[in-house]
């Protein structure tokens, strides 16, 4: 018998994935294949042709499709291809896919806001048609024959009249003399081959067997591990250090001091105390003997609980009008009011902050990291080390999720400025504990409502106060709230039909690194004002889902501006992607139909209806809980509707509902990190939980509303609706009214 060794679970993966199905039994369909911007040589010896920055045609037929965004499982590695290689006619199978290394020539790489497709929807259609029209006028020149009578097809030219076709390998000489075109024709929705078309994700087989490379993946010959120990308060600094125990640890390298945190905290190293070993064992154990005290500073007066209070006491008061039509105030027959508290959440991604640094000779830097805004990167490192932008370059590896903490590249600072101490490659890999104790979390906020209603029931008069945290003051000294591009995710576009309404900021000052979220301020702004909305049902004893169609009212376009907003619209054109209730209306209606709405439910069962536009999309959720003996909530089942414009591939669109569906159930029944003494009390999943499966519903029912409008967002606005829906379920199925999240907290799970 030969002997036996220890395994990771990632060879396990790839061993038995390599076993003939004996464990998988899975297929994927064959087609594009990943490659890496770094791995592709500069000198090639295929001749090809460039016709932009995002393809590359070599002489063996092979495309060459260069994804400038990252892949953290939302598909993006499978669904711009589609959008590029439909334009240029080309066949799937000839296509590989090059994650791009971090570069402005790019345009931007910041992965998050749900823009990949919406923000570059014609941008990757326009380097596909510049491609294929450049083929066909290769084709033309060769045969002499007008290039309006050559067509492209299942990549290659044909000539009708002469009966000549050449395919795109056998073109790229002939291309390389010509001048690249400055615009092409777009070809017809109606003869998409790809786009709007269900596609395998090119990495299935990778993600399934264990192959794909993680942050966490990555060596470099000589490299070091290094773990920081951080201060538990923001902007804390090392009052005392005895490092002796942690230089004794076997593998231990050096112990050195990170440079002192700044203010504000930008995307920069965040201090503390750094031990460099020659494996990642050896540094956690040398960490866990170090021997500090810690002067916390001013943010160690920072206590969830006291906050809390001081959040609710700024919303009850007059705040700074922001947005306003006609006059709130004035007389109503009745009047109903109410307050909504959500906290701090983390995006705690499964795979935890992770880079790996190299800084050579020449001073120059490398780095391979999950980041999802290489370009940040880019110039967070250069700064971090005194470079130039054009001195580092920075490799994106496949991300295990990032829900925004993976565009802030503190982590990657870390690396690169260790690996420069050290004189050899490190790799910083953060713990769970890490990532939930010193992330830049999801704002606290507190939601004031107001609402005024006619004899008839009719509401006259809206009034809604935010406080909350604002992110700008991770970029900036003394910010005191709300800030206009924040009050643009959920605030200043409400979608309700009401003839005053106000909108007012309240101060609210930061104690942690603020940072966006999946759907950002959406997350709550939704909570509170689709919640409010049920209330308003109750009180004048409305069906809810007919409440809700009555208060977004007729179909209609609302400009926020009109009212005085700085409505920002997800940096798009506000004529493109108007605010358009009656789209709104419509997955509303959608979804209530899709969850049998009015149907007899089982005792102890109830029905919640939300609704909401963020990133440019519309989305409608049903949730149906139930209540046992023990007064628990249980989420049967959830429906979602999505308007995202057109989609490019409705399987991810699909997945992505889904995905929301179960991180917004986590929000709503788990998420909370709160602070004593300045410092995170929660540190890993018994403290900090998401969803088990047990939890999740018996099904997800997720549809996509066909439309003609531009595409909009798919990752983020899932998540808004789901926990309104979930806690307005609670209140059909019980009569209790639930003002705060997460859930647990009121006892409910």
């Amino acid at each position: 018998m030969s002997a036996l060794r220890k395994i990771s679970r990632r060879e396990f993966m790839q061993r038995t994935g390599q076993a003939g199905g004996l464990v998988f039994a899975l297929t994927f369909a064959s087609g594009c294949t990943p490659a890496d911007e770094a791995t592709v040589p500069a000198a090639r010896e295929l001749a090809s042709v460039a016709p932009n920055v995002y393809v590359n045609i070599r002489n063996d037929g092979i495309v060459e499709i260069y994804c400038h965004r990252s892949e953290m499982g939302q598909g993006i590695r499978t669904s711009l291809p589609q959008v590029i290689a439909d334009e240029l006619e080309a066949d799937w199978d000839k296509i590989e896919l090059i994650q791009a290394i971090g570069h402005e020539k790019y345009g931007d790489q910041n992965t998050d806001g749900s823009t990949s497709i919406r923000k570059h929807f014609d941008l990757l259609r326009n380097a596909g048609a510049t491609a294929r029209d450049m083929m066909i006028a290769a084709a033309a020149s060769m045969w002499g024959v007008p290039a309006d009578e050559c067509v492209a097809r299942e990549h290659a030219v044909h000539h009708a009249a002469s009966g000549q076709s050449a395919g795109y390998g056998d073109l790229v000489d002939a291309a390389s003399e010509l001048p690249q075109p400055e615009s092409a024709e777009f070809k017809s929705p109606d003869d998409y081959k790809y786009i709007g078309k269900p596609m395998d994700t090119i990495d299935g087989m990778a993600f399934t067997t264990g192959a794909a490379v993680y942050a966490t993946d990555m060596t470099l010959p000589d490299m070091l591990y290094a773990s920081i120990e951080r201060c538990p308060a923001l902007g804390g600094t090392v009052a005392s250090l005895d490092d002796t125990a942690a230089r004794a640890v076997a593998g231990v390298v050096d112990v050195v001091r990170m440079p002192e945190p700044t203010t504000p905290p930008l995307f920069n190293v965040l201090g503390g105390v750094a031990v460099i070993a020659t494996n990642s064992w050896a540094a956690e154990k040398g960490r866990k003997a170090l021997d500090i005290e810690w002067d916390l500073g001013a943010n160690a007066v920072y206590s969830s609980d006291s906050y809390k209070e001081q959040l609710i006491a700024s919303a009850s008061a007059p705040g700074n009008a922001v947005l306003s039509r006609g006059d709130a105030d004035v007389a109503a027959a009745s009047v109903h009011e109410a307050i909504y508290y959500a906290p701090h959440l983390a995006q705690a991604p499964m795979e935890p902050p992770a880079a790996t640094a190299k800084v050579n000779a020449d001073g120059t830097c490398e780095v391979w990291a999950c980041t999802q805004d290489p370009q940040t990167a880019r110039g967070t490192v250069a700064a971090t080390l005194g470079l130039e932008p054009e001195q580092v370059t920075v490799n994106v590896t496949l991300l295990g999720g990032g829900f925004g903490r993976k565009s802030k590249p503190d982590f990657i600072a870390e690396a690169a400025w260790l690996a420069r101490e050290a004189g050899k490659p490190v790799k910083v890999q953060w713990t769970r504990e890490d990532d939930i104790r010193h992330g830049y979390f999801h704002s606290v906020s507190a939601q004031y409502f107001r609402a005024g209603m006619d004899e008839d029931g009719a509401t006259t008069t809206w009034l809604h106060r935010t406080s909350f945290p604002s992110i700008v003051t991770t970029f900036a000294p003394n910010i005191p709230g709300p800030q206009p591009n924040e009050l643009s995710l959920g605030a200043f576009d409400s979608p309700w039909d009401v003839p005053n309404l106000r909108i007012e900021a309240c101060d609210a000052p930061a104690h942690l690194r603020i940072g966006w979220l999946r759907s950002v301020c959406n997350v709550f702004h939704a909570f509170g004002a689709c919640c409010f909305v049920d209330e308003l049902a109750h009180v004048k004893g409305r069906d809810p889902k007919e409440h809700l169609l009555e208060m977004i009212g007729p179909a209609r376009q609302i400009d926020p501006a009109d009212d005085g907003a700085e409505f920002g619209n997800y940096g798009q054109d506000l004529a493109q992607h108007p605010v358009d209730t009656g789209r709104l209306a419509a997955v509303a209606e959608k979804v209530a139909e899709m969850a049998g709405w009015g149907r007899e439910l089982p005792e102890g069962h109830g029905l919640g209806i939300a609704v909401h536009r963020s990133f440019l999309a519309y989305v409608g959720t049903v949730a149906e809980v139930s209540v046992d003996a023990d007064g628990k909530l249980t989420v049967e089942d959830l429906w979602m509707c999505i308007d995202a414009g057109l989609v490019v591939n409705p399987d991810r669109v699909l997945s992505q509902m889904e995905g929301a569906a179960i991180f917004g159930m986590s929000l709503a029944l788990h998420g909370e990190i709160t602070a004593k003494d300045g410092s995170v009390v929660e540190g890993n999943f018994d403290t900090y939980p998401m969803c088990r499966m047990s939890e999740v519903p018996h099904k997800i029912h997720a549809h996509i509303m066909e439309s003609d409008a531009l595409p909009g967002g798919v990752g983020e606005p899932g998540v808004p609706p789901v926990a309104p829906a979930i806690v307005n379920a609670w209140f059909a199925a019980t009569g209790s009214r639930v003002r705060e999240l997460p859930l647990r907290n009121a006892g409910l799970v």
